[in-house]
């Protein structure tokens, strides 16, 4: 019987944080077309001769506070991950982990997979919400690199999974070390995306014309925006909250032009309005990551300090737990090829 191939794709991280490695990370992801929109002369000089010289140092310092013993928080989950879905998918399965950007590269792993002549292949890009900038630039590498291949097997992408009952199951199970009321309020905090990425999904089209707040239609079913606040309705539902009980938020952006409301303002609303204790999800991260660990668990929480709050309590990512490996194999099975 011929193998079968997994490819677990996930954005990256610097090999170090060392200023260098982290200038090597923050040149290639930046450069991405899909992430900075931008002309190809605009973007070179903007990414090149400003952000990356500035930004590196000042990142290095952020990614030494993430870093641990094992390394990065984001490799050695997804290893982690790779690991243990490997030992459940069992001998019939090859499961392979890559990075957008960084190591280990796409174009390793997959010429390495080549080797492996498997029948048929399932790519999971790793962001529950699909994102140009995330999902559509990893499946475009991907099927570049598959297509050098000499004979190419049948491949299926997972262009999302944001309402897959696992998944949710999993933030669930994530959750219910909390006691939820013992919080004055709930906030999701996604990673934010510039509204011009959202309108090109659209065809030119607003999200307010197209409800992505309120419901998934056949006009906004590859909308980031509206595959957020459609997560967020799923994990409501399971744990009964009420309206009032939560927030909605969009975090990390480099200006004003980006998804609203910020995170980051709302936290310092929230503080001034008198609360005291804030819950934090982060449905967009399935591994903790400088954007939950640092961004949300010290950032913002000395955001809420001083505005006169106490705590944030960030549920943790799904990392390496059993129901998110248990979800993957089901995401592998629900894509094969069926015979």
């Amino acid at each position: 019987m011929q193998k079968k191939g997994v490819l677990l794709i996930n954005l990256g991280t610097p090999d170090s944080p060392s200023v260098k490695d982290v200038r090597k990370y923050l040149t290639e992801f930046l450069n991405d077309p899909y992430v900075i929109d931008i002309n190809w002369l605009a973007r070179t000089l903007l990414v090149n001769l400003v952000i990356v010289p500035f930004r590196a140092p000042k990142s290095a310092e952020i990614y030494q506070k993430l870093w641990t013993e094992k390394g990065s928080p984001l490799l050695y989950y997804s290893e982690e991950v790779q690991e243990k879905l490997q030992k459940e998918l069992g001998g019939n399965y090859g499961v392979h982990l890559a990075m957008r950007y960084k190591n280990p590269s796409m174009d390793k792993v997959i010429a390495e997979m080549e080797k492996e002549n498997y029948s048929e292949i399932v790519v999971i890009p790793l962001y529950p919400q699909y994102a140009t900038s995330s999902t559509k630039t990893s499946i475009e590498k991907a099927n570049k690199l598959f297509a050098k291949w000499t004979k190419k097997p049948s491949i299926n992408y997972v262009e999302h999974f944001y309402n897959h009952p696992q998944f949710i199951d999993t933030i669930i199970e994530q959750t219910k070390q909390y006691n939820l009321s013992e919080y004055d309020h709930i906030l999701f905090s996604y990673h934010g995306l510039p509204i011009r990425q959202l309108t090109k999904v659209h065809g030119g089209k607003t999200c307010e014309e197209l409800n992505c707040k309120t419901e998934i239609n056949e006009h906004n079913q590859y909308c980031y925006q509206a595959h957020c606040y459609e997560t967020t309705r799923l994990i409501v539902d399971k744990l009964q909250l009420k309206s009032e009980d939560y927030s909605i938020g969009f975090q990390s952006r480099l200006d004003d032009k980006w998804i609203k409301p910020y995170s980051d303002k709302l936290v310092a609303q929230f503080a001034k309005e008198g609360k005291k204790k804030l819950l934090v999800f982060s449905p967009a991260f399935v591994a903790d990551c400088l954007e939950t660990t640092i961004e949300i668990s010290d950032e913002y929480q000395e955001i809420f300090e001083n505005n006169g709050g106490d705590k944030i309590q960030l549920v943790p990512s799904l990392n390496s737990h059993p129901k998110w490996i248990t979800t993957l194999h089901q995401l592998v099975k629900e894509n094969e090829i069926k015979k």
